[in-house]
């Protein structure tokens, strides 16, 4: 009950102090907002290099999936041959 008596004082207040100070509220914005444009950018241009890491990465792991599960076919037809072998010559003696 405290927080939300607390937290409408603080609301009225804030109200109340924008209105007055709007002045200084309008300089303080022109003076944050480009450093807000700089870091905000900065960020989504990290973001998109690392997006384009993870893009090749997943393309790699992608053909290097590809070529192990061709290899474990080709071994598993190597090793059915090599049975049907083992059992034929089982069957000839």
């Amino acid at each position: 009950m405290n927080s939300l008596i607390g937290g409408a004082i603080a609301l009225i207040l804030g109200i109340v102090f924008l209105i007055v100070w709007f002045g200084s509220f309008v300089e303080i914005l022109r003076g944050v907002l480009p450093l807000l444009f700089i870091m905000g950018g900065g960020l989504a241009a990290y973001l998109g290099i690392e997006e384009i890491k993870d893009k090749s990465t997943s393309e790699k792991t992608d053909e290097d999936a590809a070529s192990l599960k061709n290899e474990v076919e080709s071994l598993k037809e190597e090793l059915r041959e090599l049975k049907g072998e083992k059992t034929k010559s089982g069957e000839a003696e």
